[in-house]
């Protein structure tokens, strides 16, 4: 998909002023503290021909995820692990600013952030998904399409992705004289650890998280924090601006502070 100019979505200057002025109050719009995200609700096995599939909602933000599972070769460099691939479509019934085409670089951006999320942190145990070494391994496809776009689509479709894993349940296979054969049992999807995303929004000389489809129009910088349930930070996405280094250390603070509330929600499921 690709995104057309977002004039038409900019924010007038008076609304950007009250926005900023609430926040200078440690509110927002919505009612929120500049620490806490929208609604979040997730709900698993809303695909039934995928693997495994979940649908999230954060606000107004609406993202469906669906893992398929494929036996093909491995990556040269990883013989002995299975492969991960992950797309993002932005559809365009979910906002007047998508178009229909290839995805553009915002759609790619997505993709490579929530592929690097799971990979830097080890999110899943990819020799288990290594049938025959340097032959045949599990590819896991991870297709994810917003359906509605109301800010911070990384969280949601990060989120979405990783409830879609702990519902995949993967096929066994039988090897027999180099011919491989499904059965009808199948294994969890061996995910090690929980990681999520935590998108960090800087408006003047405040941040905050959770950005919503208004707030993000008024943004001087966004940057996002991939972190385990464990606290451990596993990478950092600038999408756009800068941050001093004491704004950098302000925003880790905050995601410590604000992540719990997506690791809780995802357990809850």
């Amino acid at each position: 998909m690709s995104i057309t100019p977002s004039n038409d979505r900019i924010v007038s200057n008076l609304k950007k002023e009250t926005i900023i002025h609430l926040i200078s109050k440690g509110i927002r719009g919505d009612g929120r503290k500049l620490n806490s995200y929208r609604p979040i609700s997730i709900e698993r096995g809303v695909a039934k021909k995928a693997e495994g599939s979940a649908l999230v909602k954060i606000g107004d933000t609406e993202v469906i995820a669906g893992v398929k599972m494929s036996i093909d070769k491995p990556y040269e460099d990883t013989p002995d692990q299975g492969n991960l691939i992950v797309n993002v479509e932005l559809l365009p019934l979910a906002s007047p600013t998508f178009e229909p085409g290839p995805p553009d670089e915002n759609a790619i951006e997505i993709a490579r952030t929530i592929d690097r999320s799971l990979r830097d942190t080890k999110a899943i145990n990819l020799k288990e998904l290594c049938i025959t070494q340097s032959q045949q391994v599990w590819t896991t496809w991870i297709d994810i399409y917003v359906l509605n776009h109301g800010g911070n689509l990384v969280d949601a479709s990060m989120l979405a992705a990783l409830a879609a894993l702990k519902d995949t349940r993967v096929p066994k296979v039988e090897v027999k004289d180099g011919k491989i054969t499904k059965t009808q049992e199948t294994f969890q999807m061996p995910l090690v650890r929980n990681v999520v995303t935590v998108t960090v929004g800087k408006v003047g000389n405040y941040m905050i998280v959770d950005p919503s489809l208004e707030e993000e129009d008024i943004l001087d910088s966004k940057i996002v924090f991939a972190i385990t349930e464990d606290e451990k930070i596993g990478g950092i996405q600038k999408i756009f601006g800068s941050l001093t280094i004491n704004e950098l250390n302000e925003a880790i603070n905050m995601v410590k502070n604000s992540y719990k509330q997506l690791i809780d929600a995802f357990k809850n499921i």
